[in-house]
């Protein structure tokens, strides 16, 4: 499995993007958590903090699609530079207006500044589409992606806090900010691997969004965060109501864990199915681990219900990243993978806000009732959307490559 995905970083500057892409990504797991601790020790005030945080991420979720559909027609260095300029220097001012005591409308607007971040795991996509488009290492390199998004959502909220913390406020929100510029300038730098813009991109045309193929795995993956930030937020809650809060961390580690080992093994295999049904077959796996939840009573229950619970979600990301390479046009990849992305953000948000009112209104005993029901929507969406995500034998890697890739 190891020289499988050894395979993947021969071709020149394959490591580089890919490391520089890592580093540049920890600010999407670092930025809202960060700014929470940040404003909330400042101010004293999580609501404050809270609304601060909301801004920021729902602005980036409506600007970050803007921002790539403008990589597709441009091309990556001509719009990510001045982006993550005014995400950089968004941030710095908010540091600063947090430090010097501003005025909270300044706290808004620097947030809203901050928010041009680009989605840099669509950078990192688009560059591996364009090493291995219409071959079998592509899906291996999306699941290594994968792989990567969840390191990085491991690391990232604890490292921002854990800064935050122990060191000063702003420290969460300067790691992230320096992780941006770093990891950004050196992605940039790398022109070799860079795609081509495609003719008919630099005519523009209609939002990528307006594809059913987007609008399906769109909606389908708000519903798969909206379990994510569900079990954010409940695990919390019931690792305090069984008298271990400190586990919290630990447990949805774990949760992450679990789908990081399955999404290598995922990665390294070749199901002879087509990719639309591999896709709900996922979220038909993902909808049935969340019942188990409801019947946890520990926190050792709790932790392995999770992890079993996160055995999907890796394969549900590769499957769907994968139907974006196939049935989106290559002259608006970019932007289709944002779609997606910012689909799982909004979806978090959502889930995070519903299990919050059920914990309020009905109490912990309730548990991931939130995560069964986004786990059934997640499952009807893919089943009624099975034709609309059915790939055309003319898209097939077999017609473009003469390579038989197991995935139609």
């Amino acid at each position: 499995m190891l020289k499988l995905y050894s395979e993947i970083f021969k071709p020149p500057g394959a490591k580089g993007f890919a490391a520089a892409g890592f580093i540049a990504r920890l600010p999407i797991a670092m930025a809202t958590i960060g700014i929470v601790a940040m404003l909330s020790q400042a101010h004293g005030a999580y609501g404050l903090a809270g609304a601060v945080a909301a801004a920021f991420a729902l602005t980036n979720a409506l600007l970050a699609p803007q921002i790539s559909r403008l990589v597709d027609r441009l091309g990556q260095s001509r719009i990510l530079a001045p982006a993550t300029a005014l995400s950089v220097a968004g941030f710095i001012g908010l540091m600063v207006a947090t430090r010097f005591g501003a005025p909270v409308w300044t706290l808004f607007a620097f947030a809203l500044l901050a928010a041009a971040m680009p989605s840099m795991p669509a950078m990192v996509r688009a560059r591996w589409t364009e090493l291995y488009r219409g071959t079998p290492k592509l899906g291996t390199a999306f699941a290594f992606e994968s792989v990567a998004d969840e390191l990085v959502y491991i690391s990232g909220s604890a490292l921002a806090v854990g800064l935050s913390v122990s060191l000063f406020p702003e420290a969460g929100p300067l790691a992230s900010t320096l992780f941006l510029a770093v990891g950004s300038a050196a992605f940039i730098l790398q022109k070799g691997t860079e795609p081509k813009v495609q003719p008919t991109a630099r005519r523009g045309g209609a939002a990528t969004i307006k594809l059913r193929p987007v609008q399906i795995l769109t909606f389908a993956l708000v519903a798969i965060g909206a379990i994510f930030g569900t079990a954010e937020v409940t695990v919390i809650a019931l690792t305090a109501e069984f008298g271990n809060a400190a586990a919290a961390s630990l447990v949805l580690a774990g949760y992450a864990l679990g789908s990081m080992f399955v999404g290598l093994v995922y990665g390294a295999l070749k199901p002879r199915m087509p990719l639309s049904r591999q896709f709900a077959i996922a979220i038909a796996i993902a909808a049935a681990t969340t019942v188990p939840l409801l019947f946890v009573g520990n926190v050792p229950m709790l932790a392995l219900a999770l992890f079993v619970s996160g055995a999907a979600i890796s394969p549900t990301f590769i499957t769907a990243f994968g139907l974006v390479e196939r049935l989106v046009p290559a002259a608006k990849l970019t932007e289709g993978i944002t779609w997606v992305m910012t689909g799982i953000g909004i979806g978090m948000a959502i889930g995070s806000f519903a299990s919050g009112w059920v914990i309020d209104a009905f109490g912990p005993g309730q548990r991931f009732w939130a995560s069964v029901v986004a786990g059934g929507v997640a499952l009807l969406t893919a089943l009624l959307g099975q034709r609309g995500l059915k790939v055309p034998a003319a898209s097939s890697p077999r017609s473009r490559s003469g390579s038989a890739l197991p995935c139609p």
